[in-house]
């Protein structure tokens, strides 16, 4: 049987960067189309693939080594089948960049730099492996032990709190979470929630967004943590690839007074995949795109 490829979709200014693990190389290839529709500001598939088509041809001529470290894999396009399409690694997408004289290539550069080294890109490394891992099969559902195993395996590490329950009062962007004095309390009631339908299952969910338990890395967390009661309870999860960003950032907005509002846009986007790898690494990358 054939191993599935690890498929990684970055998000630069809201724009797609797909990427594909290499377990031979141990490294990423990303797509050249992609990150030339990006330098060029260019949404247009026909022009964005014949522009790379002319920049090679001059690459090439000028014997520029860049077009030789190039490869080919296979990535779905639009049409939902899968095409041999042009990859470069880390070095080559600096290489290509740099061939680009506008302003969009450095803060491209910029962003493309820091996502590997970063908290959030090492985090995110983390939550891949989570698939791999027999732990994701092992840790119960629904609990905030559960929560505390999955936050802890992401971000151990990297924050000295990973996976333990915050014990200062936060608040963002004018809401207040769960006061600290009361968070244990509140997610014990938490636990005790019936999490059998999909309504449930979403009250649960706002209950949790609520009392934020940690002091960072929340939803990266807890969709996970939502996506695996639904995988146990409705054999679904999410393809959080059908919720925008906006759609989804204010539906938690709204979920704090009222989360039925969540409960037609999961539904909306749920799939039946819930063994399906590229499905759950794709879910990881939406899921880290919203927190941007």
């Amino acid at each position: 049987m054939k191993k599935q490829q690890k498929i990684s979709i970055r998000f630069f200014d809201d724009r797609e960067v797909r990427a594909v693990w290499d377990d031979a190389c141990s490294k990423w290839w990303f797509s050249v189309l992609d990150i030339v529709g990006v330098l060029n500001e260019e949404t247009d598939y026909t022009k964005v693939r014949n522009y790379w088509k002319y920049l090679k041809a001059k690459l090439k001529k000028e014997k520029n080594e860049l077009v030789s470290a190039t490869t080919q894999l296979k990535l779905m396009a639009a049409d939902g089948k899968k095409y041999n399409t042009d990859m470069l690694d880390s070095e080559g997408v600096i290489s290509l960049s740099k061939s680009f004289p506008n302003n969009k290539a450095t803060k491209f550069l910029d962003w493309f730099l820091y996502s590997n080294t970063s908290i959030d890109g090492q985090s995110k490394k983390k939550a891949y492996t989570l698939f791999e891992s027999n732990l994701i099969n092992e840790f119960e559902v629904g609990t905030t032990r559960r929560l505390q195993q999955i936050h802890a395996y992401m971000f151990g590490g990297l924050y000295d709190f990973a996976g333990k329950i915050r014990e200062k009062s936060i608040s963002k962007g004018g809401y207040r979470f769960v006061y600290a004095q009361h968070l244990k309390s509140t997610l014990q009631q938490i636990d005790a929630m019936p999490q059998i339908t999909l309504e449930e299952i979403m009250l649960k969910y706002a209950e949790i967004n609520k009392a934020h338990p940690f002091m960072e890395g929340n939803g990266r967390s807890t969709r996970i943590w939502l996506d695996m009661m639904l995988k146990k309870h409705l054999k679904k999860c999410v393809d959080w690839s059908k919720i925008s960003k906006e759609n989804y950032m204010n539906a938690m907005i709204i979920s704090t007074v009222d989360s039925s509002v969540l409960t037609p846009l999961i539904k909306n986007a749920l799939t039946a995949k819930i063994n399906d790898r590229e499905m759950f690494m794709k879910g990881i990358d939406y899921s880290y795109y919203y927190e941007e």
